[in-house]
């Protein structure tokens, strides 16, 4: 409807997960969020009292935006985007239960468990960034220059 190509998708959405795995290896996220909650807590907070759900953002934001539409993309029939709703379910049920279990889990890695669990992880979605811009950039190539 606005003229957006699947593989213009896929590389903003490698830009996208790029920049946060960038973040996530260089410990950029953290400082990030930091500043966020102490101006949210000095400037709002004495003046309106509410929660700020810090983690849903990045749960469901433009990353995970970016992959669900990039993946829906991929998976043409019926039974293909069932299942990546079903996985969807799963990824769900996965998220609240580590949620549930985030303080003891936190506890057991500690400071530095997590430091090098965030970094791990950024390497991998860094990765997975690249292939998706590569893929972009592939199915743009083969539109523009022919098969």
């Amino acid at each position: 409807m606005l003229g957006i190509s699947l593989p213009a998708f896929r590389i903003a959405g490698g830009l996208l997960l790029f920049f946060i795995a960038f973040e996530m290896i260089f410990e950029k996220r953290q400082e990030r969020k930091e500043k966020t909650t102490e101006t949210a807590i000095t400037r709002d907070h004495i003046h309106n009292l509410s929660v700020f759900p810090l983690a849903i953002p990045l749960i469901s934001g433009p990353g995970a935006i970016s992959a669900t539409i990039l993946l829906a993309g991929n998976f043409r029939p019926p039974l293909e985007r069932a299942q990546l709703i079903l996985v969807i379910a799963a990824v769900f049920l996965v998220i609240f239960a580590a949620l549930l279990i985030a303080d003891r889990l936190d506890r057991y890695l500690g400071q530095t468990g997590r430091a090098i669990l965030t970094r791990l992880l950024g390497v991998l979605l860094s990765a997975l960034a690249v292939q998706f811009v590569i893929d972009g950039l592939r199915a743009t190539l083969t539109v523009y220059a022919g098969p």
